[in-house]
C-alpha cells in the first residue's frame, strides 16, 4: 500500500520556460536590442549547447566540460561552472549575458508548474500522504516552490547538491523514505526520466513515469498518482 510519495522537480511537477523565453526575459532586464534573426540564431545556440538548466541536453560536449556535466548536481559550484561553461561554448557576442541568463533559471517566474501539480498536492494532504520532493539540482528550489503556493504541500527535499549524491543512486531515494518515516515499498517515485527517477525501484519503491511536456500540452498527467493510491 502507498503510504508517501516522491516527486521529481523539472518535468514533473514544474517545467522552465522555453529557451526563447528565458533569452527574451534577459535580453529585456538587460535593455539588449536584437532583430529577429539574431535573436533566433543566439536561441538556436543556447539550445544547440544545452545552456539553459532544465532544458534540453547539449547536442555537444567538449572534454573539459564533460566531468562536470555528470556531477554538475553534486555542489552549487559545479553546477554553475557547468552551465557558465556551456553558455561560453554557445559563444554569444556578448559575453556579459552569462551569469544573467545563469541567475534567471533559478528565479520563480521562469518555472511554470503543471496545471494538475497544485490540487493533486492538496488531495494528498488531504489523505494524509506525506510528499518529498527529490531533485537532481545544483540550488536551492524552495523559493521556487513558496512562491507558487507550494511549499506548503510538501513535508521534505531532498536536493542532489546538498546530499552530495545525484540520483540514481538509492542513497538519496533512501534519505527521502526516512525524512517520510515510510519503508521503501510503502512511497511511491513519480519522475519524468527513466533512468535517474528508476533508480527508486532498487530499493523497491514503486515508480510511475510521467511525460517532460511543456506545460500546456500536459493538464492532467498525474491523474494516475492519486489512482494508484487507490
Amino acid at each position: 500500500m502507498i503510504k508517501g510519495v516522491m516527486f521529481d522537480f523539472s518535468g514533473t511537477l514544474l517545467r522552465i520556460e522555453s529557451t526563447e523565453e528565458w533569452l527574451a526575459a534577459i535580453l529585456a532586464e538587460t535593455g539588449t536590442s536584437l532583430g529577429d534573426e539574431e535573436f533566433a540564431e543566439w536561441a538556436r545556440r543556447l539550445t544547440e549547447w544545452g545552456a539553459l538548466p532544465g532544458g534540453a541536453a547539449p547536442l555537444h560536449l567538449p572534454a573539459h566540460l564533460e566531468g562536470l556535466w555528470h556531477d554538475r548536481d553534486l555542489s552549487a559550484d559545479q553546477h554553475r561552472a557547468a552551465y557558465l561553461g556551456l553558455l561560453r561554448e554557445a559563444g554569444l557576442p556578448t559575453a556579459d549575458l552569462e551569469q544573467a541568463l545563469y541567475d534567471r533559471h533559478r528565479t520563480p517566474a521562469a518555472w511554470r508548474p503543471y496545471p494538475d501539480v497544485e490540487p493533486t498536492l492538496r488531495e494528498l494532504r488531504r489523505r494524509g500522504v506525506p510528499v518529498a520532493v527529490v531533485s537532481n539540482i545544483g540550488w536551492d528550489l524552495r523559493p521556487v516552490f513558496r512562491a507558487h503556493g507550494l511549499d506548503e504541500l510538501v513535508d521534505a527535499y531532498l536536493l542532489s547538491f546538498e546530499l552530495g549524491v545525484q540520483k540514481p543512486d538509492p542513497v538519496i531515494f533512501r534519505a527521502a523514505c526516512e525524512a517520510l518515516g515510510l519503508a521503501p515499498a510503502d512511497v511511491l517515485m513519480v519522475g519524468d526520466d527513466r533512468t535517474a527517477d528508476g533508480g527508486a525501484a532498487a530499493l523497491g519503491c514503486p515508480v510511475h513515469f510521467v511525460d517532460h511536456l511543456p506545460v500546456e500540452q500536459r493538464p492532467s498527467g498525474l491523474a494516475p498518482v492519486l489512482e494508484l493510491l487507490g
